[in-house]
């Protein structure tokens, strides 16, 4: 294969490759309130369950 050939090939595959990994980069970019919403959604249920447990009957020593 001429070598003029096989560059041309090779820069066309390599800007091909680039843009498919810019894609991904920009498709899997979190969001940085996803952690505050995680934290804020785990506290509530947290309380949620605090308050569905009835409370503990205190012992009565003898």
């Amino acid at each position: 294969m001429d070598p003029e050939t096989y560059r041309a090939l090779h820069r066309l595959r390599a800007a091909d490759l680039h843009a498919q990994a810019e894609a991904h980069r920009l498709a899997t970019v979190t969001r940085p309130d996803r952690d505050l919403r995680i934290r804020l959604g785990w506290t509530l249920v947290e309380v949620g369950l605090r308050l569905a447990t009835p409370p503990r009957q205190p012992a009565v020593a003898p």
